[in-house]
């Protein structure tokens, strides 16, 4: 869902400040991607969904760098520093104040909790609404609970407090419903509850969850609401986590696009980013992955063995084992098999980009083809080419790269090399094998030829006793006997 009205009663907070350091990696854990966002990217996209009055991202490790990545993803994102005092309910403390004025309900998300969506939200928050509770948190119940905090509730069915299980009693542990680590609170009893929550604990650190006892000591009311899809409220904290969170989107977005229409034969090894577009009756063939931007039309077919970033394909094309990047695919055009697409590379209408080919920054014309064992860069071809194979257009010279311009109706031999910069005029014709220097004419046939010679027992001569001098021994002794024989005849 996407609510387009804007509910000037809901701020989101998404904590973004931890390290992470089970991942063992360089960069911000929630920085690490699936289905072509960064994690915390996706619950960005989540929250802006619900159409809040503010979304706050909390920062501390790393923080330059995840608030810039943040920025760019939703620029109208207000950004929060979290200071030396550690601990979720400081994130929360330090992002309330920077909208001193808001009475509403705070959602608190996790940046690193990548899976939940927005109708799970809404659910969450009109449970909380309809209920007057102070605070709604969102539960989850598993079979196996280990490592979790567990949900206790009062006798009346509403939460009397979150004991983690280091602190569980036996009775406790076996506690099935868990603390899914999100919650909505109303703005001011979190923030005169907050006030008194402490760091006196093992780790000296301030925690959210304090709240929870607090309110209830309060006599406010604490509700919590069960998800259906436990997998929604999964985390990410290591790499295996990453990978199983990537893989669950994945199903999740291939799914989407086979309900709306599009045929994928394999979906365990079909990789859809969220940000792609496939249109109805596009058919995926297994092992394709289709990234970032990627827009495909309908009627076209890609797969298998073919990877796509950030490419357009048209109506009815066919990219068949093809890795393809920022190029533009026409309508009805061919690419592949063993095509290499670089960025810039425009394939007009029926076009062909053919077997063993790689091209560049080359726009090739409407019905023109490059059909194996060549190399296309910095080019533009006109409408109605034919190269024939192995052409290369040789664009650098070490200092600069140029460009070759071939018109239309262009048939070029085998074997041609184009020198750039150099133009070949509208329905020209090169010879096989010919280096290509100088422009070509209109309607011009170009050859660049030099007279064969042959050294006759070259090989006799200078390679004597192997086996290519054997057998041209051998050769040229049955010449010799045929030659007799015709002279006797």
């Amino acid at each position: 869902m996407t609510n387009t009205t804007l509910d000037a009663s809901l701020a989101v907070l998404i904590l973004a400040a931890g390290q992470g350091t089970r991942m063992k990696s360089a960069l911000p854990k929630v920085l690490h991607r699936i289905g072509g966002r960064p994690l915390v990217g996706h619950v960005l996209d989540t929250a802006r969904d619900l159409a809040p009055a503010h979304v706050l991202v909390v920062v501390r490790h790393e923080r330059d760098q995840v608030a810039e990545a943040v920025s760019g993803i939703a620029d109208e994102v207000t950004v929060v520093d979290q200071d030396e005092i550690p601990g979720t309910g400081r994130a929360v403390e330090v992002a309330l104040a920077a909208v001193p004025d808001f009475a509403g309900d705070v959602l608190v998300l996790s940046g690193d909790v990548p899976l939940l969506d927005a109708d799970t939200l809404a659910s969450l928050l009109a449970d909380h609404r309809a209920s007057g509770a102070a605070v709604t948190l969102l539960s989850a119940v598993l079979p196996d609970a280990t490592g979790y905090g567990r949900v206790i509730r009062a006798a009346d069915g509403t939460v009397a407090r979150i004991v983690e299980q280091k602190d569980a009693t036996a009775v406790e542990a076996a506690v099935t419903e868990i603390n899914a680590g999100v919650y909505v609170f109303r703005a001011p009893v979190l923030r005169a509850e907050l006030a008194r929550v402490g760091t006196a604990n093992a780790q000296g650190e301030k925690y959210l969850t304090d709240v929870i006892a607090l309110a209830r000591a309060a006599g406010e009311q604490v509700t919590a609401s069960v998800v259906a899809d436990v997998t929604l409220t999964l985390g990410v904290n290591d790499r295996a986590q990453l990978a199983e969170a990537g893989r669950i989107l994945n199903a999740r977005t291939v799914r989407r696009w086979q309900l709306a229409g599009a045929t994928i034969q394999d979906p365990a090894t079909t990789w859809i980013d969220v940000t792609a577009e496939l249109a109805p009756d596009v058919t995926v063939l297994p092992n394709t992955h289709i990234l970032r931007a990627t827009t495909i039309a309908t009627g076209a077919t890609v797969g298998p063995d073919t990877t796509l970033e950030d490419c357009e394909v048209g109506e009815n094309a066919t990219v068949r084992r093809a890795d393809a990047t920022l190029a533009v695919i026409g309508a009805g055009a061919t690419v592949g098999p063993f095509a290499y697409l670089r960025p810039g590379t425009v394939l007009a209408e029926k076009g062909k980009i053919g077997t063993f080919v790689e091209t560049k920054n080359s726009t090739i014309g409407e019905g023109s083809k490059v059909p194996h064992l060549s190399y296309i860069g910095d080019t533009t071809i006109g409408r109605g080419v034919n190269l024939g194979a192995g052409a290369i257009t040789a664009n650098y010279d070490d200092l600069a790269k140029h460009r070759t311009e071939i018109g239309d109706e262009v048939h070029s031999g085998s074997h041609n090399v184009f020198v750039a910069p150099v133009r070949i005029g509208d329905g020209a014709k090169t010879g096989a094998g010919a280096v290509i220097r100088k422009d070509v004419p209109a309607g011009a046939l170009a050859l660049s030829v030099a007279p064969q010679r042959n050294v006759e027992g070259w090989v006799e001569n200078h390679r004597p006793g192997t086996a290519a001098a054997d057998a041209a021994a051998r050769a040229r002794s049955a010449q010799e006997a045929d030659d007799g024989a015709q002279e006797q005849a």
